[in-house]
C-alpha cells in the first residue's frame, strides 16, 4: 500500500507513537510519505528517523507568516511558482467561495505547495492517515481541493478531542465526520468523546499507541541496599502532566523519607515555574529537572528507578491525556506506578494491581500512595510483573501494527464494495428510467 501520514511536526522526540507506526508499516513492505506543517528538532531525534531515512520521505509546508502583509507577499511568489507546476490546482486553492477561510487566508495555497513537485499518480494513496483530529481537517481540505487522493483515516489522541473542541466548539469536526472514511481513537475515553460530538459509533474504533516491548527490558524491582528510593516522571513540562503536584508530594515525603530522589525527564513551558517551586520548597538537592533525554538515556534512568509517578490532570483549557507511551514504557520495565483517575489512564493502570490511581490534584493522596509503596517494597515486584504483562497484551507495537494494516485493508475493501453497490444501483435506476 501507498500511505501518507499527515502530522503537524516531524520529527518529534516525544511522539514515538507516530514513528512506531511509520517504521512498522515500512517493515511490512508498505511505502510511507510524511506531510508536516513544520520541521521538528533534528538535533534531538529518535535514531529510527536516520535508520529509515525518513527525512527523505518528508514534505514540509512552507512557513506561513502570521503577519498578513508578509503572508500576502510571500503568497504571491508561491502563487506564480505553483502556477507553473499545476495551474488548475493552484487556482482552486484560492477559491474562497468553495473552500472558505482556508483559501481566503492563503493557507490552502501554502498547504498544497509540497505536493506540487509530485505527479498526480504520486499523490494518489491507498490511505491518508491523519495522526490528530486537526490533521484530519488538513487531510480533508487537501483531498477536496484535489491535491491528494486516498481513503482518509483520522486518529484522535488527546488535545485534538479535548482542548481543541472546547476552543472551537462541538461542531468543529462535523464536516470531517461526514466526509472522512474512518476514525480511530487511542483509548475508549476519547472514542466516547468523539461519539458525543457527532462521530458515528460504527465509524470509530480504539487503536492504542504501541511500544516495542523488546526495547524496554523488564527489571524486577526490590528495595535498594543503600536505602535511596528513586522516583521518576517523564513528560512535557505542561499543565496537564500535573508535575507541580508530584513535586509538592515529594517535598512532604522527604520530611519522613529523607533518602528519596526524584528525577523529572522532559522540557516545556513550565520549566522555570517548576524550578522556582522546587527551590521555594527547599528540595533542590533531591528533586531534579533533568531535561529532555534521547531514548537510550531515558531507558537508563528508568532502569535505575523504583517507582514511576504520572500525576496527570485536566488542564484549564480542557487538555487531557490518553494512556501515554512513557507510562507504558515504565510499566514494561517493571516499575510500579502512581498515577491519577484522568482521561484514558485507568484503561492502562489497574488500581491496586499494576500501581495506584488517585484523584487529580490531590497531593495528600499522592503522598499516601507513594508512602505505601515505600513502606511495602514487597509489592513492587508483583505490580511490576502485572504492568509488564498488561502492556505486552494490549500495547505491543508489532501486534498493533499488524492490526493497523488489517484495518487499512478493511477500510479499502469496504469502501470499494460500497462504490460497486452504488454503481450497480445507479445502473439499475438508469435501466428502469430507460424502460
Amino acid at each position: 500500500m501507498r500511505i501518507a501520514f499527515i502530522v503537524w511536526e516531524f520529527p518529534v522526540l516525544s511522539e514515538t507513537f507516530v514513528l512506531n507506526q511509520i517504521t512498522g508499516l515500512i517493515d511490512r513492505g508498505h511505502q510511507v510519505d510524511i506531510y508536516a506543517h513544520i520541521p521538528g528538532n533534528t538535533a534531538k531525534m529518535h535514531p529510527d528517523v536516520n535508520r529509515y531515512r525518513l527525512l527523505d520521505q518528508t514534505y514540509y509546508v512552507p512557513a506561513i507568516p502570521k503577519n498578513l502583509l508578509w503572508r500576502l507577499l510571500k503568497g504571491i511568489r508561491l502563487f506564480f511558482s505553483n502556477l507553473k507546476k499545476n495551474s488548475a490546482l493552484t487556482w482552486r486553492s484560492l477559491n474562497f467561495l468553495q473552500y472558505g477561510s482556508r483559501a481566503a487566508s492563503l493557507w490552502l495555497l501554502y498547504a498544497i505547495t509540497p505536493l506540487l513537485d509530485q505527479q498526480l499518480n504520486q499523490r494518489s494513496y491507498d490511505i491518508i492517515h491523519a495522526q490528530f483530529g486537526t490533521d484530519g481537517l488538513t487531510g480533508l481540505s487537501l483531498r477536496e481541493v484535489g491535491a491528494m487522493q486516498g481513503k482518509l483515516i483520522t486518529t484522535f489522541r488527546g488535545y485534538d478531542i479535548s482542548t481543541y473542541v472546547k476552543q472551537r466548539g462541538a461542531e468543529v469536526y462535523q464536516k470531517l465526520f461526514h466526509k472522512g472514511d474512518f476514525f480511530l481513537a487511542n483509548c475508549e475515553f476519547f472514542r466516547q468523546q468523539a461519539i458525543q460530538i457527532g462521530c458515528s459509533p460504527a465509524q470509530i474504533k480504539v487503536h492504542g499507541s504501541g511500544i516495542d516491548c523488546s526495547r524496554f527490558h523488564f527489571v524486577d524491582r526490590h528495595f535498594p541496599e543503600n536505602g535511596i528510593v528513586r522516583l521518576v516522571t517523564t513528560g512535557r513540562l505542561v499543565e496537564k502532566k500535573g508535575i507541580e503536584y508530584s513535586i509538592r508530594a515529594v517535598a512532604r515525603l522527604l520530611k519522613t523519607y529523607p533518602h528519596l530522589e526524584y528525577k523529572i525527564i522532559g522540557d516545556g513551558e513550565l520549566r522555570k515555574p517548576l524550578q522556582r517551586l522546587i527551590q521555594s520548597l527547599g528540595v533542590g538537592d533531591r528533586v531534579h529537572l533533568v531535561g529532555q533525554k534521547p531514548q537510550p538515556e531515558l531507558i537508563e534512568i528508568l532502569n535505575q528507578s523504583h517507582v514511576f509517578v504520572a500525576p496527570c490532570v485536566t488542564a484549564a483549557d480542557g487538555n487531557q491525556d490518553a494512556p501515554v507511551n512513557v507510562l507504558k514504557e515504565a510499566m514494561a520495565m517493571g516499575l510500579p506506578v502512581v498515577s491519577t483517575h484522568h482521561g484514558g489512564i485507568p484503561e492502562l493502570v489497574e488500581d491496586g494491581v499494576s500501581g495506584f490511581l488517585v484523584p487529580e490534584r490531590d497531593v495528600d493522596a499522592l503522598v499516601a500512595r507513594i508512602a505505601e509503596l515505600i513502606q511495602h517494597p514487597e509489592r513492587w515486584s508483583e505490580m511490576g510483573k502485572a504492568g509488564r504483562a498488561y502492556v505486552e497484551a494490549h500495547y505491543e507495537i508489532n501486534q498493533l501494527n499488524d492490526r493497523l494494516v488489517e484495518l487499512y485493508q478493511q477500510v479499502i475493501n469496504t469502501l470499494q464494495l460500497l462504490d460497486q453497490q452504488q454503481s450497480i444501483n445507479l445502473k439499475s435506476v438508469q435501466l428502469t428510467s430507460e424502460g
